[in-house]
């Protein structure tokens, strides 16, 4: 949607940001830094220019606003297919596969997990989530692959909400890291916050929000890799790829957190992060729930992969339950 705007006489001179966050009473000033930062808005004149934040503005001056289109008010059912765990009336457990988005977005098509559910529930999804994530409570990392929660109804969504922000759900991860960790576990208890020069990217902040990792070695591949299984007890973006990479144990295929080493030839296609298993109350009846996801093909192919090259030492599992101490 493009829309010209002329800064009225009676504004003083200043930063673009800023003029134009005070001239556009409908967009914040973050909006307006946003549009600045995608290079939606450009100075008229010759020759036309992409103007940054701190572009400086004066009365007289046009720019030409470039805003993105809406999102969609309403998502349509989309027929793709999906890896039921448990089902009931009130709520859907499936096994996300690697690849498939959770819910709409920018950038993202009708080929969402929340299309996928609209299509399998017949419709029936909370409407509590909104229209552009009906039934969404959590979510997984687009190349993450395992177990999440979606609510089919308003009850059961706001209960989920609750436990959710309670912390009360055991959600353990398994991970595929780099180099053998020198303890067999751990807990990781360092803030999480938005990098502060890559917006696609999270970081290990003082400013940022708490954020607890706890985990265990299952199995070491020589000094070159483990299996790692991690309970988390916070919901941070890209939570458990930051915190173990800043232990210095990146995620085997992770190229955001973490970059392939010389003489590194694994066959890892995405980012080693499966959702295995989640412990919580039903939402609605109160009955203890164990939804497990099997460990899909791509992660056991660079296991095995992993053990054939470099051998292989298994841990005595942690009972579970024993980290959330």
């Amino acid at each position: 949607m493009l829309e010209v705007f002329t800064v009225p006489a009676e504004v003083s001179p200043d930063r673009a940001d800023k003029v134009l966050a005070i001239c556009l009473g409908a967009l914040s000033r973050s909006q307006v830094q946003r549009l600045l930062d995608d290079g939606r808005i450009v100075l008229q004149g010759s020759p036309v220019r992409v103007l940054g934040r701190r572009c400086r503005l004066a009365p007289g001056d046009a720019v030409l606003i470039n805003r993105p289109p809406p999102p969609p008010t309403q998502l349509v059912p989309a027929v793709i297919p999906l890896d039921v765990l448990w089902e009931d009336e009130h709520l859907l457990a499936v096994n996300k596969a690697s690849g498939l988005t959770t819910h709409p977005g920018a950038g993202t098509g009708e080929n969402t997990l929340a299309h996928a559910a609209l299509h399998h529930t017949k419709g029936r999804l909370a409407a509590a989530g909104g229209t552009t994530r009906p039934g969404i409570v959590h979510r997984l990392d687009k190349g993450t692959s395992g177990v999440i929660l979606l609510a089919k109804t308003d009850l059961a969504y706001h209960a989920l909400v609750r436990q959710f922000s309670e912390r009360k759900p055991d959600k353990q991860y398994l991970a595929l890291v780099r180099r053998r960790p020198a303890l067999l576990s751990g807990s990781i208890r360092e803030p999480v916050a938005r990098h502060p020069s890559n917006r696609v990217k999270m970081a290990v902040r003082e400013d940022g929000k708490p954020a607890r990792t706890d985990w265990a070695v299952e199995e070491c591949f020589g000094e070159q890799a483990a299996r790692v299984r991690c309970w988390l007890l916070t919901g941070r973006t890209h939570q458990i790829r930051v915190h173990l990479a800043h232990a210095g144990h990146a995620l085997l295929g992770d190229a955001t957190y973490g970059k392939a080493e010389h003489g590194e030839a694994w066959p890892v296609a995405r980012v080693m992060l499966h959702a295995e298993r989640i412990n919580l109350a039903h939402p609605v009846s109160g009955k203890a729930l164990e939804i497990v996801a099997p460990v899909p093909t791509d992660f056991l192919a660079v296991e095995a992969h992993l053990r054939e090259r470099f051998g292989s030492r298994r841990i005595e599992p942690i009972p579970p339950g024993t980290r959330r101490a």
